[in-house]
């Protein structure tokens, strides 16, 4: 079997696996899905592994940052909230590009889509912008279950490296 038959059957076979299990548990496959596909973007390999992995979960933490930082500091009123949300939204993703300096966080864009995931989460399910479930230790806050999703993704898609390359063989 070709390489690429092989890793389309795995990552086939894994992506109805995941899907069911994270249908069923209150997880994001969404989010999976797009840590799956930024471990391969990162290099297919363990080091793409930790980058994605890394990066994903403090991109979701600065979003879940600006997100906190949004709702308790009330200058929305004040500026407006366009001008109050693009100030903050800019200053954290600023920081988080900056922190590529530090090596466990050099690989912007897996830290970009953890912020962008956490953000659609946040703005596209109804009620998660709260300050209460931002703050819980639950699957109702942004930052817990972003994350998790996005590392058992990045999981499911060192997996289905390594089984496309047993199918390959």
């Amino acid at each position: 079997m070709s390489q690429l038959v092989a890793l389309s059957v795995s990552i086939g076979v894994l992506g109805g696996i995941a899907t069911f299990l994270f249908l069923n548990s209150g997880l994001l496959i969404w989010a999976a899905f797009v840590a799956w596909a930024c471990f391969f973007h990162s290099g297919g390999d363990t080091n793409g592994l930790r980058n994605t992995i890394v990066g994903n979960v403090f991109g979701a933490f600065c979003a879940w940052l600006a997100a906190v930082i949004l709702l308790s500091v009330p200058l929305g009123g004040t500026l407006g909230l366009p001008l109050w949300a693009a100030i903050v939204v800019g200053v954290t993703v600023l920081g988080m590009c900056l922190a590529a300096h530090i090596k466990a966080f050099s690989v912007i864009p897996a830290s970009v889509y953890g912020y962008a995931a956490t953000f659609a989460f946040l703005l596209q399910t109804a009620g998660m912008l709260n300050k209460d479930k931002l703050l819980s230790a639950s699957l109702q806050n942004g930052l817990v279950v972003v994350a998790l999703s996005m590392v058992i993704g990045a999981l499911f898609g060192f997996a289905s490296g390594k089984v496309g390359a047993l199918l390959a063989k």
